[in-house]
């Protein structure tokens, strides 16, 4: 066996600038094909990362019944909030984990109403990575010591006429399925460009919400937040069987349009990446069925001592692998180079956010600044998948030099 290795690489460098042209073709084709999975998946990143932050975490624990009933936001309270927020924290990848309350209602002035969520939050805790926080425009962000005061989108600003100091009714549901209302004074607005979105966000403390829907003390979920998207399930398979009194579900469980969106998303990058390996794999089968071709007499001769079918068919297919290989192993290089060195400057999108008047949720949830991000796993991954592809690509070619007789390849002018 050996000895086939060792023939089918010096054969690959005996024509060395047809070799080189292949190998160029498919260090291109892996170059693009692993950027362009980078910035894919950055993309995946800073949107689906950007919309954990806005909706709560990446994994939400809550108490049981609470899957079943989610679009109503049913007020379900924990049954120790502060055990599973200890056991969460410890896990690997998890950047924070905090206690909220969810409830709906309606936020009211002179001028309008709009139905919402209202959000009870412990501000110490999600301020340095709560999704408002980051984007308040006016005034400032809630602090522990809040009481009576709101922080809500500008979208919902826009709508009520209101501005910072203003103050608004706004009714809640509390634990017993009945309303408490109360005036409210706003101390920030937070803009995200998500409009109809930011019309259903009202952020208050926890305590106060705690006091206002009959649930002191208590809390009705758990949020997590990762490094990652893709975590998710990692997480949940660790702590699920240790909570077997609570829900415990990823965001696109719960937001399954979340899920099919990803899901959607990657396949594309996954069609497109099984595109580019096609046409690097058509260019290393057009330079073996001209080496076939020129290759004929040899051929005639390693048959004409001994070398059976088999053999030739193997050899073909084993230098297919080689340049496969060479490609695969300088494209991976180059692109894991290409990725690093973009990725620590990020590529700076803000000129296209402003240049469409309504960019959208996928827009503004993406920011201004996308960082192309990959594994090097994945990376290793695709430099496989062009080994694979170099050596079927030679499969046919490989098949055709095996079944010429030995006498017909002798006499090939």
């Amino acid at each position: 066996m050996l000895k086939y290795i060792k023939l089918a690489w010096r054969n690959v460098w005996r024509n060395w600038r047809r070799t080189l042209i292949a190998t160029v073709a498919i260090v291109l084709s892996m170059v693009l094909l692993i950027f362009m999975q980078a910035f894919m998946d950055g993309t995946d990143q800073a949107i689906y990362g950007n919309m954990v932050r806005l909706y709560g975490g990446n994994v939400l624990i809550h108490a049981p019944g609470y899957r079943d009933k989610a679009s109503r936001l049913p007020m379900l309270p924990l049954e120790d909030a502060e055990a599973v927020l200890a056991m969460v924290s410890s896990q690997p990848n998890v950047v924070a984990a905090f206690q909220r309350i969810n409830t709906g209602g309606l936020i009211s002035n002179r001028d309008a109403s709009q139905a919402v969520n209202i959000t009870g939050i412990e501000p110490q805790i999600e301020a340095p990575i709560s999704l408002a926080a980051e984007n308040i425009t006016a005034g400032r962000f809630l602090t522990p010591e809040d009481g009576d005061n709101i922080v809500i989108g500008q979208a919902l600003a826009d709508h009520l006429n209101v501005s910072i100091g203003d103050r608004v009714s706004l009714l809640g549901r509390r634990k017993d399925q009945s309303m408490r209302q109360r005036s409210m004074t706003i101390v920030g607005i937070f803009d995200l460009g998500l409009g109809d979105v930011e019309k259903n966000l009202v952020y208050m403390n926890l305590p106060t919400a705690q006091t206002l829907y009959n649930l002191r003390g208590r809390e009705t979920e758990v949020a997590v937040i990762l490094e990652e998207i893709g975590q998710e399930d990692a997480l949940i398979n660790a702590i699920a069987p240790r909570l077997p009194n609570y829900e415990v579900d990823s965001l696109y469980t719960l937001r399954p349009e979340f899920a099919d969106a990803l899901a959607t998303d990657r396949f594309m990058g996954l069609l497109t990446g099984g595109i580019l390996l096609l046409m690097a794999g058509i260019g290393i089968l057009n330079l073996m069925l001209m080496a076939v071709f020129e290759r004929t007499r040899e051929m005639g001769v390693l048959a004409a001592m001994g070398m059976k079918g088999r053999q030739v068919m193997g050899l073909f297919v084993l230098e297919g692998a080689f340049i496969g290989l060479v490609g695969a192993v300088l494209g991976c290089i180059a692109s894991w180079l290409l990725v690093a060195a973009v990725g620590r400057t990020g590529i700076d999108f803000s000129s296209v956010v402003e240049g469409v008047e309504d960019a959208g949720e996928i827009y503004a949830l993406m920011g201004d600044r996308l960082y192309p991000h990959i594994s090097g796993a994945i990376i290793v991954l695709y430099g496989l998948a062009a080994v694979v592809v170099g050596a079927l690509a030679a499969l046919y070619p490989a098949w055709q030099a095996s079944k010429k007789e030995p006498a017909e390849s002798l006499h090939h002018v």
